[in-house]
């Protein structure tokens, strides 16, 4: 599995566009930071088509429910593998995911 970086593509279920803002800066792969626990929890999605009376299309992402590697830390927190999956405050609530289309990168790999 792939390290995920800055320049990595998440999308909500809809499309929309993750805003990656690494929690840390000094470890870069291809100089981009790579993102560690609790990222990407609390960021901003652009771009969420899913918009209509009584629906709310995705703005932010919640927390990480799978991805993180238990080998692979950087200062204690374990590193964003491809794998990254987590819901988002769109509707139908606890329906809609963000996941990984692109780690940003293709030299690092990690395991679980």
């Amino acid at each position: 599995m792939k390290i995920i970086v800055k320049k990595g593509m998440l999308r909500c279920g809809h499309d929309g566009s993750v805003v990656n803002e690494p929690s840390q800066q000094w470890v870069r792969v291809t100089g981009s930071p790579v993102l560690v626990q609790p990222d990407p929890r609390g960021r901003s999605i652009n771009g969420c088509p899913n918009i209509g009376l009584n629906i709310k299309p995705c703005k932010t992402t919640l927390v990480v429910q799978k991805g993180y590697s238990t080998f692979l830390r950087i200062g204690g927190r374990g590193v964003c593998l491809d794998t990254v999956e987590g819901y988002t405050d769109g509707t139908p609530p606890g329906a809609v995911k963000y996941t990984v289309r692109s780690p940003g990168q293709e030299m690092v790999e990690a395991s679980t």
